[in-house]
């Protein structure tokens, strides 16, 4: 109980502050995580060596990616009330969103395809916004009330949250309804996934967008919505990747690896283009 007490009073407390204030705050916290987890300042250091294919000491990036998961926390506590068209129009530059009007033309949804870059909460609250609703595949937190309270959060801006345990069905049914399924597709919950070549190392990369757009034809859409210098924000869709073939029955193996290797590599380029606001805490390699 004493994440969530934790993250339910900085919510009370960035509420309360402006937006430039709130990120302050933001950055003290993590501030203070960089300094007494000692594990995952390890892990993102350790992260960021590969990215980056360097032995430097790198301390100043390693506290940045910090700074930005306090900022991706205020925004995500706060985008029920602080965020809504206005900021939108005002802050965030929108780039290629024809690619997905264009997938949705052809009646088969689309598969939004991201990572844990930037603010990845905020750019499904922006889709649906912008009138894309759009459901999320979600692993629940390990504590009911942090689960509860992220959620809730979530659905306040109109997102649609998928259990990890009812995802296969739900996402099939919503696609085959021309709907959008969100999945983060760089860090694999469920060890089922399969290990591809990533940023130079091997790593476990989920296959759950791999298989929803063999079986439905529904293409896969990059998009990632990223952090300017200034905490305004990019949304950028990528790319269209198109199924080899649709089938509700077998899939070739050496199918899914290409799909999931087409995707990976998006991923990768985004990492590398942005190894600071890739917030993941924890080894993320095989050894």
């Amino acid at each position: 109980m004493f994440k969530f007490y934790l993250y339910k009073f900085a919510q009370f407390i960035v509420m309360r502050l402006p937006l430039p204030f709130a990120y302050r705050f933001g950055e003290f916290l993590s501030d203070l995580q960089y300094l007494f987890s000692f594990r995952d300042r390890q892990a993102v250091r350790n992260n960021l060596r590969t990215i980056l294919n360097t032995d430097e000491n790198l301390s100043t990036m390693t506290r940045e990616v910090f700074r930005n998961f306090g900022r991706y926390l205020v925004e995500f506590f706060c985008m029920a009330k602080k965020f809504d068209m206005n900021f939108v129009k005002e802050k965030v530059k929108i780039c290629n969103i024809d690619i997905l009007k264009r997938v949705l033309k052809r009646g088969k949804g689309a598969i939004i395809l991201t990572a844990h870059i930037g603010n990845w909460e905020f750019g499904a609250s922006i889709l649906c916004m912008l009138g894309y609703p759009l459901m999320v595949i979600a692993l629940p937190h390990k504590e009911r009330p942090v689960n509860d309270l992220f959620n809730h959060q979530r659905q306040s801006m109109g997102v649609a949250i998928i259990p990890i345990h009812t995802a296969i069905r739900r996402c099939l049914e919503a696609l085959k309804s021309n709907k959008l399924v969100a999945v983060a597709a760089d860090r694999d919950f469920t060890q089922s996934g399969e290990v591809l070549d990533f940023l130079g190392r091997k790593a476990m990369i989920p296959k759950g967008a791999a298989l929803f757009t063999i079986k439905t034809g529904a293409p896969i859409v990059p998009c990632f919505l990223v952090r300017n210098q200034d905490n305004s924000f990019s949304l950028l869709f990528e790319e269209a990747i198109d199924p080899p073939f649709e089938s509700e029955e077998y899939i070739e193996d050496s199918s899914l690896i290409t799909m999931m290797q087409q995707y990976t590599k998006v991923i990768e380029e985004k990492i590398r283009q942005f190894p600071t606001q890739w917030l993941m805490f924890r080894p993320f390699w095989v050894k």
